[in-house]
């Protein structure tokens, strides 16, 4: 690891981090406090994947469907209006939007096949925006001047990986420059966030094996076919099976740094009580 003791993390002049966790684990909430700090530099893995990799793809869906309203048709022929994504760290609506989820097209959803390659899409683009983190360290501190780096990477991290791999690229990419940190959840965070997709379903990525075996499952056990699909209720399904699928995954990435648990994450209040709970994980 980058830091091998709590003092070695303690005297760093350059503390660097890698956050990873199921989303509303509090990824964000503490990256945005230490960027508050005025020391700590918030690279988004998911803001860099909308407004750099997938911007143009997320634009052409919007006007996709501009084009089906006549007014906006003409005025987009007419080049008198401009259509773009507002990309935000703390909200992916625009890039969940695109990612879309398969089933009825009345309901909103794609065709399997669509859905699959804008899955694709995205998994090509969150590898090479956590292929960037580095380059985005050295310019935090060769322009912005800041010492410290916070990467808060999205949860389907683990979908890309093969922790198991010594020479696996992205995280050898990754902990070469900084400390990987996981925030661990309880059983009982993962039932809230369950119950939490369950209010507001929205688009997720996983990989291609998985998704697959999930979508010819749910129709095999609903005796259904691809248009009948609700695609509400089948991401629901689904994600309740990723809950799963996705904690063995990160366990094993966890091998690679330090784990936190997210009860203890969640009391921080301060960029000294962050730093302290590192150091408490550290040998």
């Amino acid at each position: 690891m980058l830091y091998n003791s709590a003092q070695e993390w303690r005297d760093a002049p350059h503390k660097r981090i890698v956050l990873f966790a199921m989303s509303g684990l509090g990824k964000t909430y503490v990256s945005e406090m230490l960027q508050q700090t005025g020391t700590w530099f918030h690279y988004s893995i998911d803001y860099r994947i909308g407004t750099r990799y997938m911007a143009e793809p997320i634009a052409d869906n919007c006007k996709r469907e501009a084009m089906k309203v006549p007014f906006l048709r003409e005025m987009l022929l007419a080049d008198a209006i401009h259509i773009a994504p507002n990309i935000h760290d703390h909200d992916l609506t625009a890039v969940a939007a695109y990612t879309g989820k398969p089933g009825n097209e009345a309901q909103g959803g794609l065709s399997f096949d669509a859905y699959m390659r804008r899955q694709k899409q995205f998994e090509a683009a969150e590898t090479q925006a956590l292929l960037d983190t580095s380059e985005f360290m050295e310019r935090a501190e060769d322009i912005y001047g800041y010492d410290n780096f916070v990467c808060d990477t999205g949860g389907s991290i683990c979908e890309w990986v093969d922790a198991a791999d010594p020479n696996d690229p992205i995280l050898n990419a990754l902990t070469k420059n900084a400390l990987l940190v996981w925030i661990k959840g309880s059983d009982a965070h993962s039932q809230s966030l369950v119950e939490r997709f369950d209010r507001s379903p929205k688009p997720m990525c996983y990989d291609t094996e998985f998704t697959t075996d999930c979508w010819e499952t749910y129709l095999s056990e609903n005796k259904i076919v691809e248009s009948e699909v609700n695609p509400d209720d089948f991401i629901r399904w689904m994600y309740a099976r990723a809950m799963k699928h996705r904690q063995p995954r990160y366990e094993a990435m966890a091998k690679w740094g330090v784990t936190l648990d997210a009860n203890d994450v969640m009391k921080v209040r301060s960029a000294d009580e962050f730093c302290e709970l590192i150091a408490a994980a550290l040998p």
